[in-house]
């Protein structure tokens, strides 16, 4: 098969899929991540943190479509859904090492790349431009929340090649546990409920990352967060923010997540219609805070549903980590670049 952009993609089978899962989560995890998948997989109501799942109801995009379409409003959304931002933000704290001041984590979410192709190529091509020590994905590769998840894959692989050094993503409500294998096979380091430590210059920070909290509910910040000293710099990559208290809690100095589109279709000055999330609507985008913790909730590169914008447009962000001396962690003002 091939990708959006013609480079040829291999895929595994499924009855390797299922092996490789084994062997890298263990047979009781697999099978357990597996079954609950295939038990709550395209449910409309109730599983998740809320009742009501839109994504799942199979004709919303239709009907959706047609709603804008009537109303001369669908091309205008269109376009508006390939013109992304860059964006950039940065956290300052005194527990950053210093040996980590000026690190750059580019931040990519909810790319929905097989429903959104203009956007990803977007940022293939403003990739080679960027500088960064790191890139995260918070969830979010498949356009669907289920059925068949190759074409997702293959818009993954060019993204994949343009982005340098190491890179670290999570799952999102629309992603099944059977991508893990190709995306890891693509040199995307999977982290299910999981915690990496990153070195630099003799000092380290801890990146952890957990499975699936707004649908699935297949988190465990427990064991995610169960490895990282209490007085070391962690951040936890979450698809959704819904987990923000969890966070904090579990000792979190950040939070990087996505989910909510930001709104995605949203009145005039960004106010959003609804945000498919139960969490303060401050937190629905951008930079935030909670107790010590700081948090970021990107609005997406791409679009669920429809692939349509109306004023949120999409983005990928740069967060520099900032060595202070003294104070608690806080947020700076967030810059925006238009890049079309």
């Amino acid at each position: 098969m091939k990708h959006p952009f013609g480079a040829a993609v291999r895929f595994l089978d499924p009855s390797d899929i299922e092996e490789r899962l084994e062997k890298r989560l263990g047979r009781l995890h697999a099978r357990q991540r597996l079954g609950i998948e295939m038990d709550h997989e395209a449910q409309i109501f109730g599983q998740g943190l809320n009742f009501f799942h839109i994504e799942n109801l199979l004709f919303s995009h239709t009907l959706i479509e047609a709603v804008l379409r009537l109303a001369g409003l669908y091309q205008r959304g269109r376009r508006n859904a390939a013109k992304l931002r860059l964006r950039q933000n940065e956290i300052v704290s005194q527990r950053v090492p210093r040996a980590f001041d000026g690190f750059r984590i580019l931040h990519l979410s909810d790319l929905h790349t097989d429903m959104n192709e203009q956007a990803m190529a977007c940022i293939v091509d403003l990739l080679p431009s960027l500088e960064y020590d790191l890139c995260v994905l918070t969830g979010d590769y498949r356009g669907k929340t289920f059925g068949p998840f190759s074409q997702s894959l293959a818009g993954m692989a060019p993204l994949r090649e343009a982005l340098k050094g190491p890179v670290y993503g999570v799952l999102g409500n629309h992603d099944t546990i059977r991508m893990v294998p190709d995306l890891e096979r693509m040199g995307i380091r999977m982290l299910l409920n999981e915690c990496v430590v990153i070195e630099r210059g003799g000092q380290r920070i801890h990146l952890a990352g957990i499975d699936d909290a707004h649908y699935f509910r297949v988190d465990n910040i427990e064991k995610a967060a169960d490895p990282v000293p209490l007085e070391e710099f962690s951040i936890l990559l979450s698809h959704t923010p819904e987990i923000y208290r969890q966070a904090a809690h579990a000792g979190f100095d950040l939070l990087l997540s996505g989910h909510t589109h930001g709104g995605q279709i949203c009145l005039p000055g960004g106010i959003p219609i609804t945000l498919d999330s139960i969490l303060p609507r401050s937190f629905g985008a951008g930079a935030w805070k909670y107790g010590d913790m700081a948090g970021y909730t990107s609005v997406g590169a791409g679009s669920s549903v429809v692939p349509v914008r109306f004023n949120c447009p999409p983005e990928i962000t740069l967060h520099d980590l900032r060595s202070a001396g003294k104070g608690r962690t806080s947020i700076r003002p967030v810059s925006n670049f238009d890049r079309i």
